[in-house]
């Protein structure tokens, strides 16, 4: 959790100064012996990582010693889903388009790629944050077929029609399923949380 706040903390400080932060990381991956790679995400889910930490954090405590390598690792990766909203309004706002009455269409809703498992996973706290602001939330997800929100069952959405008629694809979860190419041909707007688009040339995207 530490590692992932780490880097979670320099793409905050990239974005500010215009930098990506996935050629950071991969710069530093060219160092032969001595790194290992965490990358930059929406945020973190599952029922370990966000969690088990905290069990630690508040044990230590009870003995007189705070963690705060722990809390504050847990404070930078629970602000990444605003920074992702925030880069979406951003994005918007370019395109001359308010979040709200926006079509927003979340690609990706399990907290990792390839599994079913929606725990904790900050696709909903996104979600969340985007319907506050008034825009139109749909997801689709190759695993996920519904998920449960405050205001009752979701249905995932056909992929490509979601995309199509989004003004704004948020790729959330870097699914090994999902035909990119077919993604960025469709999409008006997108942003990559999860580097998924590596290769792709387009002005359309905007990655964290």
């Amino acid at each position: 959790m530490i590692n992932i706040g780490l880097v979670n903390e320099l793409a905050l400080m990239c974005s500010r100064m215009n930098i990506d932060v996935w050629e950071v990381v991969d710069a530093a991956a060219t160092k032969p012996f001595g790194f290992m790679p965490f990358y930059p995400g929406p945020g973190l889910g599952g029922h370990c990582i966000p969690i088990d930490p905290f069990y630690l954090s508040w044990k230590s405590k009870e003995a007189g010693i705070e963690a705060r390598f722990i809390e504050l690792a847990g404070y930078i990766n629970g602000r990444m889903p605003e920074f992702v909203v925030d880069k979406i309004q951003n994005v918007l706002n370019d395109a001359a388009k308010p979040v709200r009455g926006s079509r927003i269409h979340i690609l990706g809703i399990a907290y990792k790629r390839d599994i079913d498992d929606v725990r904790e996973s900050p696709a909903l706290d996104i979600m969340l944050l985007l319907e506050r602001l008034g825009a139109v939330v749909t997801f689709s997800d190759p695993y996920v077929p519904r998920i449960q929100t405050n205001s009752g069952h979701l249905e995932a959405q056909d992929m490509l029609t979601g995309i199509t008629e989004a003004d704004c694809v948020v790729i959330v979860t870097d699914h090994s399923a999902v035909d990119y190419t077919s993604v960025v041909e469709r999409s008006k707007l997108i942003v990559d949380t999860r580097n998924a688009l590596k290769g792709f040339k387009s002005t359309k995207i905007v990655r964290l």
